[in-house]
């Protein structure tokens, strides 16, 4: 099966809208329900970093029940960016599932909390920190490529 090489980039805001809401009600529940809804959203993530997008959960919702609705975009964006962003989170949601774990809260709270932040961002003003983040990488190893 092929990865789609764009996305509606108004899907990534939906999904980090939702990502929001999970990872707020993680920072607020008791560890045991934390640990669900980070092992969930962990999930979530892993499917976007391998490179699916288009069959997260979130992005199945946006597709059902918002698109038709909006029509398509103006505008598709390229995948690869949001496809790193979600490794990041993934990476983020993982530390905090550690912290949690092995009994350093703080640890879980604040990877939780970085995670949120990060999502907030993309779901509020739709910069994506992830994708900044990937961009820069790109610019840093081109630059460093022999001529």
């Amino acid at each position: 099966m092929a990865r789609p090489t764009h996305v509606d980039p108004r899907g990534m805001r939906f999904a980090a809208a939702l990502t929001s809401v999970v990872l707020a009600v993680a920072l607020v529940v008791p560890t045991s329900v934390a640990l669900v809804l980070l092992a969930v959203q962990g999930v979530v993530f892993a499917i976007g970093a391998s490179g699916h997008l288009d069959k997260s959960p979130y992005a199945i919702l946006f597709a059902r029940l918002v698109r038709p609705r909006i029509g398509s975009p103006a505008e598709p964006e390229d995948a690869r960016p949001p496809r790193f962003a979600q490794t990041v989170g993934l990476g983020f949601v993982v530390v905090a599932l550690v912290g949690f774990g092995v009994g350093i809260p703080a640890l879980g709270y604040v990877a939780t909390a970085f995670a949120l932040v990060a999502a907030l961002l993309n779901a509020a003003v739709g910069f994506c920190l992830g994708c900044e983040l990937y961009l820069l990488a790109r610019r840093a190893t081109a630059s460093r490529a022999p001529a």
